[in-house]
């Protein structure tokens, strides 16, 4: 076989051996950026495989050929220092052979080290400043999340680099030792010389391990320079951050371990030519003496000088730490107000504020949801997951309101029903939404819907036109659209079922190869063979929306509670997305994993029916995000460019807020003394919820800000003196237009006592009438669940709402909303709507919203036994809401109301029975 037919055909096993070796990631490869492409995401699929590239191939031979090198002068040096037996294999072939552990060595070297800090190298030259300097070393902030972690990474690469060449040199001389073994010595002294073969080599690789201690002392000594930027996240001090000991002692500390690891490198040098490793060893050992003192130092100035003088020692780091905690939070210019409260409010200021109390909550989010599953869910496979808050303009009043959608889980399919055509073919998606305002319930004490029903229902102003929900919390499994098999729309009447075809724009074509490739990919035969499947069916993968924004941008943090918002008919996903680090200096971490700056960088937007994924910056201020869209400038948007009616329902997240109120907690304090004694704490307010007691959940609200002309949407929570149950300050974030993601802090008077909500739960608990009918209520299996207590300021006064639900003793029962307290001032007032209970406070308010009443499962709220007349009207009721329910055909709602109106007859019966 001639020379180049030898090339030709290891080619052909070089190229079959990638292929077979490499076939998953092949295949993963091409679905992926099919994928990233139907989203119009190519570009930031390909940065990430360009750049590792980039790195990976130079990284490749340029490792390739130094292993190469490196075993070829290990092979010299151990030929130069032994006789060795004439064996078979040729130098030749012993060259060649080195060049295969080359190869493998200088692969891992590079993949490693391209997949590892491809995006962290793209950072640092992509980095954007924050103009803000840390007060020690005067580096921009950018230097240490963008810059110094690569920085560190690369010589932590080195150094594990080190390690492996004394493996491998130490690998290399006993294979050696096999293929050419040593004569060196007369026979006798060969046994002694195979007895000490572990220091022999080491004689031998005395160069290779010379200059490798040598590099590593350089390395150690670009450490100890490093080490002193870490200070900065020094936790011994007083604070977090560099403190006084930390500046004056561990500081000199690590210049000095740096002088003395360079000189280390060179005395491994003079030792080397001087054969003198015993004064060359003397620095390493200096070095460990100098750490051991230090550290002793560091401890002995911190008990002795700094403890005893804290406030003298520690108020300049003190001062860091709070100034770039309170930076790396956003809390840096939160807007403090004074709130004077008169607790003057009058019936005329009712009326001033009707839009607030029109929208203050009587639901809570949870009995809310169980309500939307059992009433609303309609089919087993139909499943809430969680109720969202949002606003709405409804027939020209702006509402607060609940909504969740009707998604669907294939969990839920009886067994027989979960074979691979329902999964993938046929049921395909959720059903629209349930939506109710948040201050009004039925007569039965269940959410008021607005939207309700299968199709959608709506007895408002907002119409869905594309109910469908192809891409939820729930969409778990790929599937194939535009087959020949019918899609499940939702269930009709009876056993019949409406069907449709998808008429969106998602999904992959499965013509051509593409039919193969997805068969591969999914393992799945039954997507070549299956007959359902044409050219013109489409495979749509990554319908969770969580596992897809997590797939396009996973170095974005996403908040785990996404919201559906209608808008122009159709429905829309909102995710909020978070960019975090632990890198900000003399900033405290109150995050999982050091993490101690955190921004609300992006909105996402996915449309529910064809899963279009947009980013758009929601923090223009924020580098870290400027940063990444200069990297991908594919994947962000400006906020302008989302449309209104989206725009209208962004929300400041909570999960940022409550970190943001917890940070305030302490860091609201700026006098540095002050803020060490922790004079001045605050702690979440607490209050009662259902049998419990918790900190007050962040609330959003519709009201009206004080000194302000306009409700608006807001985020509310309040704060009481550490270990002390009255209240002193609300933090509140605005969401509306221009004003999205102002903080203002409401500080209380301090010289009077403002009620805090546990002192409001401990009031209602000692209230007699109150307290008697919460006895009377919880008897018979019964239990009563308090609601979430509102801190609502209007005009200059606060008022505190409270909802009480009763949950009846029977299987599945709901918990239904039954009395309103309301507090102002001294008074408690416990009536069946918000509107009376005002009332009874303030004389004539508000006109009246539907009042509940009692159902039959559960005791009377005024009196032990309801009046025939009462039950006559209740019956009537039951019976029109029956009735209405067939006629809609919600026969879930209309089984419900018979059996309501049974439960009553009986009642009727047993009264006039006596």
């Amino acid at each position: 076989m001639t020379k180049s037919k030898k090339i030709l055909m290891l080619s052909i096993l070089a190229a079959v051996f990638v292929f077979v070796g490499f076939f998953n990631e092949i295949i993963n490869f091409i679905v992926n950026y099919q994928w990233f492409s139907e989203l119009g995401y190519n570009e930031v699929f390909l940065t990430k495989l360009k750049t590792q590239f980039q790195l990976g191939i130079p990284i490749f031979f340029i490792s390739t050929l130094f292993y190469y090198i490196y075993l070829i002068i290990l092979k010299k040096d151990y030929y130069k220092k032994t006789q060795t037996y004439e064996a078979g294999i040729s130098e030749k072939r012993i060259n060649q052979m080195i060049l295969i552990p080359s190869v493998f060595l200088g692969f891992i070297t590079s993949t490693s080290i391209a997949g590892k800090l491809w995006l962290r190298l793209l950072m640092y030259f992509h980095a954007e400043g924050f103009g803000i300097v840390d007060p020690i070393f005067s580096k921009d902030v950018s230097f240490y999340i963008f810059k110094l972690p690569v920085i560190q990474q690369l010589l932590s690469t080195i150094i594990g680099l080190l390690v492996t060449l004394v493996f491998i040199t130490f690998a290399f001389y006993a294979v050696m030792f096999f293929i050419k073994k040593p004569t060196y010595y007369a026979s006798e002294e060969e046994i002694k010389w195979n007895k000490g073969i572990l220091k022999n080599f080491t004689d031998i690789a005395v160069k290779q391990l010379t200059m490798i201690g040598v590099i590593f002392f350089m390395i150690l000594a670009a450490n100890h320079y490093l080490a002193a930027y870490d200070l900065l996240y020094s936790s011994t001090g007083a604070v977090y951050g560099a403190g006084y000991t930390d500046i004056h002692v561990s500081l000199i500390l690590y210049r000095i371990q740096m002088v003395i690891s360079l000189l280390s490198a060179m005395a491994l040098v003079f030792g080397y030519f001087k054969k003198s490793w015993k004064k060359a060893l003397l620095l390493p050992a200096a070095l460990v003496v100098v750490t051991i003192v230090g550290n002793i130092a560091a401890l002995g100035i911190e008990k002795l000088v700094v403890e005893p003088n804290v406030i003298a020692k520690e108020t300049p780091y003190i001062q860091n730490n709070i100034e770039y905690t309170r930076k790396a939070y956003g809390l840096q210019d939160v807007t403090v107000r004074e709130f004077n409260v008169e607790n003057n409010l009058t019936a005329e200021d009712l009326e001033n504020n009707q839009e607030t109390i029109k929208n203050i909550r009587i639901n809570d989010y949870r009995p809310t949801i169980e309500s939307y599953n059992q009433l609303q869910a309609i089919r087993p496979y139909y499943r809430f997951v969680d109720v969202d808050i949002d606003r709405y303009v409804i027939n020209g009043e702006y509402k607060q309101v609940f909504l969740a959608p009707r998604e669907l889980d294939q969990d839920r399919l009886s067994e027989n029903a979960r074979t691979w055509v329902n999964q993938h073919l046929k049921y395909t998606h959720g059903y629209g939404v349930s939506l109710s305002p948040v201050n009004a319930v039925t007569s039965e004490g269940q959410p008021e819907l607005l939207i309700r029903n299968i199709p959608p229902v709506s007895s408002t102003d907002i119409e869905i036109e594309r109910p469908e929900i192809y891409f939820g919390e729930l969409t778990n499994q790929y599937i194939i659209v535009n087959t020949k098999e019918k899609e499940f729309d939702y269930p009709l009447g009876g056993d019949a079922n409406a069907e449709t075809m998808y008429e969106g724009r998602a999904g992959i074509s499965l013509s051509g190869l593409n039919r193969l490739l997805y068969t591969l990919h999914e393992r799945s035969l039954k997507i070549l063979i299956s007959n359902s499947i044409t050219s013109d069916s489409r495979i749509v993968r990554d319908r969770n929306i969580l596992d897809r924004v997590n797939k396009i941008a996973p170095f974005i943090h996403y908040d785990e509670d996404p919201y559906i918002v209608i808008d122009e008919g159709r429905l829309y996903w909102i995710i909020d997305g978070y960019t975090i680090t632990s890198n900000y200096p003399y900033a405290t971490p109150y995050m999982a994993g050091r993490n101690n700056y955190i921004r609300n960088a992006v909105k996402v937007v996915i449309d529910a029916y064809d899963g279009d994924t947009q980013y758009y910056i929601s923090d223009n201020d924020d580098p870290v995000i400027q940063t990444y869209r200069n990297i991908f400038p594919q994947l962000f948007k400006d906020l302008e460019e989302m449309p209104e009616g989206l725009k209208d329902h962004i929300r400041y997240p909570q999960v940022l807020f409550d970190i943001q109120a917890e940070v305030y907690e302490l860091y609201h304090v700026t006098n540095p003394s002050i803020f060490y004694t922790e004079e001045d704490v605050w702690n979440i307010a607490q209050e009662k919820y259902a049998a419990g007691q918790q900190n007050v959940e962040s609330q959003y609200m519709i009201m009206k800000l004080p000194g302000k002309e306009k409700e608006e949407f807001v985020l509310s929570v309040p704060y009481t003196p550490n270990r002390m149950p009255n209240m002193t300050a609300i933090l509140k974030a605005r969401n509306d237009g221009e004003y999205y993601g102002e903080l203002i802090l409401y500080r209380l008077p301090k010289d009077q006592n403002i009620y805090g909500p546990m002192q409001i739960e401990n009031r209602i608990d000692g209230d007699s009438q109150i307290s008697q009918n919460l006895t009377l209520w919880g008897e018979g299996g019964s239990s009563v669940i308090r609601g979430n207590l509102l801190v609502i300021p209007i005009e200059e006064s606060l008022l505190y709402v409270e909802p009480l639900y009763i949950r009846a003793s029977t299987q599945n029962s709901l918990p239904e909303v039954k009395k309103v307290i309301v507090a102002y001032k001294d008074q408690i007032v416990m009536e069946t709507t918000l509107e009376i209970a005002l009332e009874k406070i303030f004389g004539t308010t508000a006109p009246r919203e539907t009042t509940p009443e009692v159902p039959s499962e559960t005791p009377q709220l005024e009196s032990p036994l309801d009046d025939i007349q009462s039950l006559i009207q209740r019956a009537n009721k039951a019976f029109e809401n029956a009735n209405r329910s067939s006629q809609e055909g919600n026969w879930a709602e209309y089984g419900k109301y018979i059996k309501e109106l049974e439960e009553i007859l009986k009642q009727m019966n047993a009264e006039m029975s006596n």
